[in-house]
Protein backbone atom coordinates (compact mmCIF):
# COMPACT_ATOMS: atom_id res chain seq x y z
CA UNK A 1 0.00 0.00 0.00
CA UNK A 2 2.99 2.40 0.84
CA UNK A 3 4.28 1.45 -2.54
CA UNK A 4 1.08 2.26 -4.19
CA UNK A 5 0.58 6.21 -2.56
CA UNK A 6 4.31 6.99 -2.47
CA UNK A 7 5.81 5.75 -5.93
CA UNK A 8 3.49 4.33 -8.49
CA UNK A 9 0.72 7.08 -7.79
CA UNK A 10 2.91 10.15 -8.02
CA UNK A 11 3.76 8.80 -11.47
CA UNK A 12 7.59 9.55 -11.60
CA UNK A 13 8.43 6.60 -13.38
CA UNK A 14 8.56 5.37 -17.21
CA UNK A 15 8.19 1.95 -17.18
CA UNK A 16 6.37 -0.47 -14.58
CA UNK A 17 6.81 -4.32 -14.49
CA UNK A 18 4.25 -6.35 -12.60
CA UNK A 19 2.29 -9.18 -12.15
CA UNK A 20 -0.84 -9.98 -12.84
CA UNK A 21 -2.16 -11.15 -9.69
CA UNK A 22 -0.94 -8.04 -8.56
CA UNK A 23 -2.74 -6.16 -11.32
CA UNK A 24 -5.92 -7.97 -10.30
CA UNK A 25 -5.12 -6.70 -6.82
CA UNK A 26 -4.38 -3.23 -7.63
CA UNK A 27 -7.25 -2.61 -10.67
CA UNK A 28 -8.18 0.80 -9.24
CA UNK A 29 -4.72 2.16 -8.94
CA UNK A 30 -3.48 0.95 -12.85
CA UNK A 31 -6.51 2.04 -14.59
CA UNK A 32 -5.92 5.48 -13.37
CA UNK A 33 -3.44 5.82 -16.30
CA UNK A 34 -3.32 6.50 -19.80
CA UNK A 35 -0.50 4.45 -20.68
CA UNK A 36 1.31 4.57 -24.24
CA UNK A 37 1.90 0.99 -24.06
CA UNK A 38 0.48 -1.85 -22.51
CA UNK A 39 2.88 -5.20 -22.98
CA UNK A 40 1.22 -8.72 -22.01
CA UNK A 41 3.62 -11.56 -21.60
CA UNK A 42 2.20 -14.75 -21.81
CA UNK A 43 -0.65 -13.42 -23.48
CA UNK A 44 -2.87 -16.88 -23.80
CA UNK A 45 -3.56 -16.04 -20.15
CA UNK A 46 -6.45 -13.70 -21.76
CA UNK A 47 -7.73 -16.61 -24.25
CA UNK A 48 -10.88 -16.22 -22.14
CA UNK A 49 -12.40 -13.21 -23.06
CA UNK A 50 -15.20 -13.41 -19.66
CA UNK A 51 -11.93 -14.01 -17.19
CA UNK A 52 -11.47 -11.92 -14.76
CA UNK A 53 -7.89 -10.72 -15.60
CA UNK A 54 -8.90 -10.61 -19.60
CA UNK A 55 -11.56 -8.40 -18.23
CA UNK A 56 -9.59 -6.30 -16.32
CA UNK A 57 -6.96 -5.42 -19.02
CA UNK A 58 -9.50 -4.66 -21.35
CA UNK A 59 -10.56 -1.37 -19.05
CA UNK A 60 -7.18 0.13 -19.57
CA UNK A 61 -6.94 3.07 -21.18
CA UNK A 62 -4.25 2.14 -23.47
CA UNK A 63 -2.45 3.60 -26.94
CA UNK A 64 -1.09 0.51 -28.18
CA UNK A 65 -1.15 -3.09 -27.29
CA UNK A 66 1.34 -6.13 -27.78
CA UNK A 67 0.56 -9.75 -26.92
CA UNK A 68 3.40 -12.07 -26.14
CA UNK A 69 2.99 -15.51 -26.17
CA UNK A 70 4.52 -19.15 -27.75
CA UNK A 71 0.80 -20.31 -28.08
CA UNK A 72 -1.92 -18.10 -29.13
CA UNK A 73 -3.99 -21.20 -30.55
CA UNK A 74 -4.74 -23.26 -27.93
CA UNK A 75 -8.06 -25.49 -28.18
CA UNK A 76 -9.97 -23.79 -30.93
CA UNK A 77 -10.25 -20.45 -33.55
CA UNK A 78 -12.39 -18.68 -30.51
CA UNK A 79 -9.67 -18.10 -28.59
CA UNK A 80 -7.74 -16.34 -31.57
CA UNK A 81 -11.07 -14.03 -31.91
CA UNK A 82 -9.91 -13.17 -28.16
CA UNK A 83 -6.50 -11.71 -28.52
CA UNK A 84 -7.49 -9.64 -31.55
CA UNK A 85 -10.54 -8.56 -30.12
CA UNK A 86 -7.92 -7.51 -27.29
CA UNK A 87 -5.85 -5.90 -30.17
CA UNK A 88 -8.22 -3.97 -32.21
CA UNK A 89 -11.99 -4.21 -30.06
CA UNK A 90 -13.60 -1.77 -33.13
CA UNK A 91 -12.19 -4.27 -35.85
CA UNK A 92 -12.70 -7.34 -33.96
CA UNK A 93 -15.90 -6.58 -32.46
CA UNK A 94 -18.47 -9.40 -32.75
CA UNK A 95 -17.61 -13.17 -31.82
CA UNK A 96 -20.20 -14.60 -34.14
CA UNK A 97 -19.53 -12.73 -37.01
CA UNK A 98 -15.68 -14.30 -36.06
CA UNK A 99 -17.05 -17.88 -35.76
CA UNK A 100 -19.18 -17.23 -39.09
CA UNK A 101 -16.07 -16.07 -40.97
CA UNK A 102 -13.61 -19.00 -39.76
CA UNK A 103 -16.14 -21.95 -39.13
CA UNK A 104 -13.95 -23.67 -37.00
CA UNK A 105 -14.68 -27.30 -37.70
CA UNK A 106 -14.05 -26.94 -41.23
CA UNK A 107 -10.71 -25.64 -41.22
CA UNK A 108 -8.57 -28.49 -41.38
CA UNK A 109 -10.27 -29.47 -44.52
CA UNK A 110 -10.64 -26.10 -46.30
CA UNK A 111 -7.72 -24.23 -47.93
CA UNK A 112 -9.98 -21.16 -49.02
CA UNK A 113 -10.37 -20.67 -45.58
CA UNK A 114 -7.16 -21.08 -44.41
CA UNK A 115 -5.65 -18.31 -46.50
CA UNK A 116 -8.60 -15.96 -45.45
CA UNK A 117 -7.45 -16.34 -41.46
CA UNK A 118 -3.74 -16.12 -43.22
CA UNK A 119 -4.88 -12.91 -44.47
CA UNK A 120 -6.69 -11.69 -41.51
CA UNK A 121 -3.84 -12.40 -39.47
CA UNK A 122 -1.06 -11.20 -40.99
CA UNK A 123 -0.69 -7.42 -40.05
CA UNK A 124 -0.99 -8.50 -36.81
CA UNK A 125 0.94 -11.78 -36.18
CA UNK A 126 5.03 -11.20 -35.83
CA UNK A 127 6.17 -14.90 -35.90
CA UNK A 128 9.81 -15.66 -34.22
CA UNK A 129 10.98 -19.38 -33.22
CA UNK A 130 13.37 -20.47 -31.23
CA UNK A 131 16.11 -21.56 -33.77
CA UNK A 132 15.67 -17.96 -34.89
CA UNK A 133 17.36 -16.83 -31.53
CA UNK A 134 19.45 -19.64 -30.81
CA UNK A 135 21.28 -21.56 -33.67
CA UNK A 136 22.85 -24.00 -31.98
CA UNK A 137 19.66 -25.22 -29.45
CA UNK A 138 19.97 -28.70 -29.52
CA UNK A 139 16.89 -30.66 -30.97
CA UNK A 140 14.13 -32.36 -28.76
CA UNK A 141 12.82 -35.69 -29.86
CA UNK A 142 9.39 -37.08 -28.42
CA UNK A 143 8.97 -40.99 -28.21
CA UNK A 144 5.39 -42.44 -27.00
CA UNK A 145 5.82 -45.63 -25.05
CA UNK A 146 2.42 -47.48 -24.90
CA UNK A 147 1.65 -49.14 -22.11
CA UNK A 148 -0.44 -52.28 -20.72
CA UNK A 149 -3.05 -52.02 -17.75
CA UNK A 150 -1.78 -53.86 -14.54
CA UNK A 151 -4.47 -56.74 -13.89
CA UNK A 152 -5.26 -54.15 -10.62
CA UNK A 153 -6.18 -51.92 -13.36
CA UNK A 154 -7.83 -53.64 -15.72
CA UNK A 155 -10.55 -55.01 -12.90
CA UNK A 156 -10.87 -51.05 -11.73
CA UNK A 157 -11.14 -49.94 -14.87
CA UNK A 158 -14.13 -52.60 -15.82
CA UNK A 159 -15.57 -51.77 -12.86
CA UNK A 160 -15.98 -47.77 -13.62
CA UNK A 161 -17.62 -48.73 -16.94
CA UNK A 162 -19.98 -51.22 -15.62
CA UNK A 163 -20.75 -49.19 -13.10
CA UNK A 164 -21.77 -46.37 -15.09
CA UNK A 165 -22.38 -48.61 -18.13
CA UNK A 166 -26.16 -46.93 -18.20
CA UNK A 167 -24.83 -43.68 -19.21
CA UNK A 168 -22.71 -44.43 -21.74
CA UNK A 169 -25.34 -46.36 -23.27
CA UNK A 170 -27.96 -43.45 -23.09
CA UNK A 171 -28.85 -42.36 -26.19
CA UNK A 172 -30.73 -39.24 -24.63
CA UNK A 173 -28.94 -35.97 -23.33
CA UNK A 174 -25.98 -37.27 -21.27
CA UNK A 175 -25.56 -35.87 -17.84
CA UNK A 176 -22.14 -33.79 -18.83
CA UNK A 177 -21.20 -33.98 -15.34
CA UNK A 178 -21.54 -37.38 -14.52
CA UNK A 179 -19.75 -38.19 -17.85
CA UNK A 180 -16.55 -35.87 -17.31
CA UNK A 181 -16.56 -37.40 -13.65
CA UNK A 182 -16.19 -41.17 -15.60
CA UNK A 183 -13.96 -39.57 -18.03
CA UNK A 184 -11.57 -38.63 -14.82
CA UNK A 185 -12.00 -41.94 -12.52
CA UNK A 186 -10.66 -43.67 -15.75
CA UNK A 187 -7.69 -41.08 -16.39
CA UNK A 188 -7.19 -42.32 -12.10
CA UNK A 189 -7.62 -45.64 -13.03
CA UNK A 190 -4.54 -45.18 -15.89
CA UNK A 191 -2.18 -43.68 -13.91
CA UNK A 192 -2.35 -45.69 -11.02
CA UNK A 193 -4.93 -47.87 -9.51
CA UNK A 194 -4.06 -46.61 -5.89
CA UNK A 195 -5.81 -43.28 -6.18
CA UNK A 196 -8.55 -45.13 -5.40
CA UNK A 197 -9.66 -45.33 -1.99
CA UNK A 198 -9.51 -49.20 -1.05
CA UNK A 199 -6.85 -50.22 -3.75
CA UNK A 200 -3.93 -50.72 -1.91
CA UNK A 201 -2.91 -53.79 -0.21
CA UNK A 202 -3.22 -52.73 3.93
CA UNK A 203 -2.73 -52.03 6.58
CA UNK A 204 -0.03 -52.01 7.38
CA UNK A 205 0.57 -49.68 3.90
CA UNK A 206 4.35 -50.19 3.03
CA UNK A 207 5.97 -49.22 0.09
CA UNK A 208 7.56 -52.05 -2.27
CA UNK A 209 7.24 -53.83 -5.08
CA UNK A 210 3.52 -53.67 -5.56
CA UNK A 211 3.51 -49.82 -5.80
CA UNK A 212 5.46 -50.81 -9.52
CA UNK A 213 3.85 -54.02 -10.32
CA UNK A 214 0.25 -52.55 -10.07
CA UNK A 215 0.73 -49.55 -11.88
CA UNK A 216 1.52 -50.04 -16.12
CA UNK A 217 3.22 -46.95 -15.90
CA UNK A 218 5.15 -47.43 -12.75
CA UNK A 219 6.42 -50.94 -14.49
CA UNK A 220 7.93 -49.03 -17.85
CA UNK A 221 9.12 -46.30 -15.53
CA UNK A 222 10.95 -48.53 -13.40
CA UNK A 223 12.86 -50.04 -16.02
CA UNK A 224 13.45 -46.27 -17.68
CA UNK A 225 15.10 -44.31 -14.30
CA UNK A 226 17.77 -47.08 -13.74
CA UNK A 227 18.81 -46.61 -17.00
CA UNK A 228 18.46 -42.85 -17.73
CA UNK A 229 20.64 -42.45 -14.46
CA UNK A 230 23.24 -44.62 -15.82
CA UNK A 231 23.64 -42.50 -18.70
CA UNK A 232 23.98 -39.55 -16.72
CA UNK A 233 20.36 -37.93 -17.29
CA UNK A 234 18.24 -36.10 -15.15
CA UNK A 235 14.46 -36.38 -15.46
CA UNK A 236 11.68 -33.93 -15.05
CA UNK A 237 8.30 -35.87 -14.85
CA UNK A 238 5.28 -34.62 -15.08
CA UNK A 239 1.34 -35.50 -14.21
CA UNK A 240 -2.31 -33.76 -14.25
CA UNK A 241 -2.30 -34.90 -10.50
CA UNK A 242 -0.78 -34.20 -7.01
CA UNK A 243 -2.14 -37.93 -6.02
CA UNK A 244 0.10 -39.08 -8.85
CA UNK A 245 3.12 -37.05 -7.41
CA UNK A 246 2.74 -38.49 -4.11
CA UNK A 247 3.12 -42.20 -5.62
CA UNK A 248 6.04 -40.90 -7.74
CA UNK A 249 7.42 -39.52 -4.08
CA UNK A 250 6.58 -42.63 -1.84
CA UNK A 251 8.19 -44.59 -4.95
CA UNK A 252 11.57 -42.39 -5.27
CA UNK A 253 12.50 -42.78 -1.62
CA UNK A 254 11.91 -46.14 -1.79
CA UNK A 255 14.52 -46.68 -4.93
CA UNK A 256 16.84 -44.12 -2.83
CA UNK A 257 16.50 -41.24 -6.02
CA UNK A 258 17.38 -37.72 -4.96
CA UNK A 259 14.31 -35.59 -6.14
CA UNK A 260 12.76 -31.86 -6.10
CA UNK A 261 9.07 -31.41 -6.01
CA UNK A 262 6.73 -28.86 -7.47
CA UNK A 263 3.05 -28.26 -7.74
CA UNK A 264 -0.18 -26.00 -6.84
CA UNK A 265 0.50 -26.23 -3.15
CA UNK A 266 3.63 -25.35 -2.72
CA UNK A 267 4.98 -22.03 -1.81
CA UNK A 268 6.69 -19.65 -3.58
CA UNK A 269 9.85 -19.40 -1.38
CA UNK A 270 9.87 -23.18 -1.55
CA UNK A 271 9.44 -23.54 -4.97
CA UNK A 272 12.23 -20.94 -5.99
CA UNK A 273 14.94 -23.31 -3.37
CA UNK A 274 13.68 -26.81 -5.06
CA UNK A 275 14.29 -25.05 -8.36
CA UNK A 276 17.73 -23.30 -7.48
CA UNK A 277 18.64 -26.99 -5.62
CA UNK A 278 17.94 -28.99 -8.83
CA UNK A 279 19.67 -26.27 -11.12
CA UNK A 280 23.37 -25.66 -9.17
CA UNK A 281 25.73 -27.00 -10.24
CA UNK A 282 27.00 -30.51 -9.29
CA UNK A 283 23.31 -30.76 -7.82
CA UNK A 284 22.85 -34.52 -7.19
CA UNK A 285 19.10 -34.53 -7.40
CA UNK A 286 18.30 -37.22 -10.05
CA UNK A 287 14.46 -36.56 -10.35
CA UNK A 288 12.06 -33.07 -10.65
CA UNK A 289 8.47 -34.12 -10.27
CA UNK A 290 6.05 -31.67 -11.36
CA UNK A 291 2.16 -30.90 -11.90
CA UNK A 292 1.87 -30.14 -15.64
CA UNK A 293 -0.34 -26.82 -15.17
CA UNK A 294 1.27 -25.17 -11.36
CA UNK A 295 4.99 -26.54 -13.18
CA UNK A 296 5.03 -25.87 -16.91
CA UNK A 297 5.18 -21.90 -16.58
CA UNK A 298 8.04 -19.38 -16.42
CA UNK A 299 9.93 -22.26 -15.01
CA UNK A 300 13.97 -22.81 -16.12
CA UNK A 301 15.23 -26.57 -16.02
CA UNK A 302 17.53 -26.67 -18.90
CA UNK A 303 19.86 -28.64 -16.21
CA UNK A 304 17.68 -32.08 -17.08
CA UNK A 305 17.36 -33.67 -20.89
CA UNK A 306 14.66 -35.77 -20.13
CA UNK A 307 11.01 -35.22 -19.61
CA UNK A 308 8.41 -37.90 -18.76
CA UNK A 309 5.14 -37.06 -19.19
CA UNK A 310 3.56 -39.63 -16.92
CA UNK A 311 -0.12 -38.58 -18.76
CA UNK A 312 -1.03 -36.12 -21.08
CA UNK A 313 -3.34 -32.82 -21.02
CA UNK A 314 -6.73 -32.26 -23.26
CA UNK A 315 -4.85 -28.97 -24.59
CA UNK A 316 -1.63 -30.09 -26.38
CA UNK A 317 0.08 -26.39 -25.39
CA UNK A 318 0.05 -27.34 -21.89
CA UNK A 319 2.18 -29.91 -22.68
CA UNK A 320 4.40 -28.56 -25.09
CA UNK A 321 5.04 -25.90 -21.93
CA UNK A 322 6.34 -28.66 -19.74
CA UNK A 323 8.57 -30.00 -21.93
CA UNK A 324 10.16 -26.33 -22.78
CA UNK A 325 10.72 -25.88 -18.84
CA UNK A 326 14.01 -28.42 -20.44
CA UNK A 327 14.09 -27.82 -24.17
CA UNK A 328 15.02 -24.21 -23.97
CA UNK A 329 17.94 -21.14 -24.44
CA UNK A 330 20.73 -22.50 -22.17
CA UNK A 331 20.55 -26.30 -22.83
CA UNK A 332 23.33 -28.24 -24.37
CA UNK A 333 21.84 -31.72 -24.78
CA UNK A 334 19.17 -33.47 -26.86
CA UNK A 335 16.21 -33.33 -25.33
CA UNK A 336 14.41 -36.28 -25.00
CA UNK A 337 10.52 -36.67 -24.17
CA UNK A 338 9.12 -40.14 -23.27
CA UNK A 339 5.17 -39.60 -22.80
CA UNK A 340 3.04 -42.61 -21.03
CA UNK A 341 0.25 -43.78 -22.83
CA UNK A 342 -2.09 -46.71 -22.00
CA UNK A 343 -3.32 -48.91 -24.68
CA UNK A 344 -6.69 -49.20 -25.66
CA UNK A 345 -8.23 -46.65 -22.82
CA UNK A 346 -9.30 -42.91 -22.76
CA UNK A 347 -5.79 -41.29 -22.76
CA UNK A 348 -5.15 -42.71 -26.82
CA UNK A 349 -8.40 -40.63 -27.36
CA UNK A 350 -7.41 -37.60 -25.16
CA UNK A 351 -4.21 -37.98 -27.41
CA UNK A 352 -5.68 -38.12 -30.86
CA UNK A 353 -8.00 -35.05 -29.59
CA UNK A 354 -4.43 -33.09 -28.20
CA UNK A 355 -3.03 -33.89 -31.89
CA UNK A 356 -5.94 -32.68 -33.78
CA UNK A 357 -5.43 -29.08 -31.98
CA UNK A 358 -1.94 -28.78 -32.77
CA UNK A 359 -2.90 -29.62 -36.34
CA UNK A 360 -4.88 -26.45 -35.79
CA UNK A 361 -2.39 -24.57 -34.77
CA UNK A 362 0.01 -25.77 -37.39
CA UNK A 363 -2.35 -24.67 -39.93
CA UNK A 364 -3.38 -21.35 -38.97
CA UNK A 365 -0.45 -19.91 -36.72
CA UNK A 366 2.76 -22.01 -37.84
CA UNK A 367 2.75 -21.70 -41.45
Amino acid sequence: AAFVRDVLLPGEWDVCVTSYEMLIKEKSVFKKFNWRYLVIDEAHRIKNEKSKLSEIVREFKTTNRLLLTGTPLQNNLHELWSLLNFLLPDVFNSADDFDSWFDTNNCLGDQKLVERLHMVLRPFLLRRIKADVEKSLPPKKEVKIYVGLSKMQREWYTRILMKDIDILNSAGKMDKMRLLNILMQLRKCCNHPYLFDGAEPGPPYTTDMHLVTNSGKMVVLDKLLPKLKEQGSRVLIFSQMTRVLDILEDYCMWRNYEYCRLDGQTPHDERQDSINAYNEPNSTKFVFMLSTRAGGLGINLATADVVILYDSDWNPQVDLQAMDRAHRIGQTKTVRVFRFITDNTVEERIVERAEMKLRLDSIVIQQ
